[in-house]
């Protein structure tokens, strides 16, 4: 049922590692992710686009090398809307994705930890509303267990050197945005600490 002791503590030590280059990274911070979404600050583009990107290369190559394996979960339309309309209001009320939530909760953040609790209360209810959501989401599509390279016929690699491709294109562009010097900014108290004008 459980894995083995050496994989939970790989799991607990990668979490941590995780959960500190979150904090170093600055996006576990309210200003940051606000910023963010008034688009002044592109450091959660910069940092999350090239996790996903490492995170491709990654896994593909473990996979590859039979270190790994992938396990994929059915395309299930209506869960991606319910799920991502979800995702973006929660996201938008509280300043946090769940990754940020618990990393400011680590922080000491009050309002992050109002949002953990959160999340398990909605756990919680998706849970017990789950036998009833399920034929509705199904029922607005299911497209089975698929992947991109599967529906195109094509390589997974292709697919990793195009998100490698507009990763690199995407910090040439933003270069110098985010934070100029003299700008504005916010503490991690959201209190004014300086300004040019």
């Amino acid at each position: 049922m459980f894995d083995s002791p050496n994989k939970l503590l790989l799991g607990l030590a990668t979490g941590i590692v995780f959960g500190v280059l979150l904090q170093k990274g600055r996006v576990a911070k309210f200003p940051v992710i606000v910023g963010q979404f008034l688009l002044k600050d592109w450091t959660v583009a910069k940092i999350m686009g090239t996790a996903v990107v490492v995170g491709a290369v990654g896994v593909f190559a473990l996979v590859e090398a039979g270190h790994a394996s992938l396990h994929v979960k059915p395309l299930l339309l209506g869960g991606v809307l319910l799920g991502g309309a979800l995702f973006g209001v929660g996201m938008t009320v509280l300043g946090y994705c769940p990754g940020t939530t618990v990393a400011a909760c680590g922080e000491g953040r009050r309002d992050a930890m109002a949002g953990v609790l959160g999340m398990f209360a909605g756990a919680l209810v998706f849970v017990a509303a789950w036998p009833a959501l399920q034929p509705v989401i199904k029922g607005l599509g299911d497209e089975g267990k698929v992947t991109i390279p599967d529906l195109t016929g094509t390589s997974p690699w292709f697919w990793i050197a195009g998100l490698a491709g507009a990763g690199i294109v995407g910090v040439l562009l933003l270069r110098g945005r985010g934070r100029a010097a003299g700008q504005t900014s916010t503490s991690d108290h959201g209190i004014r600490v300086g300004s040019s004008a």
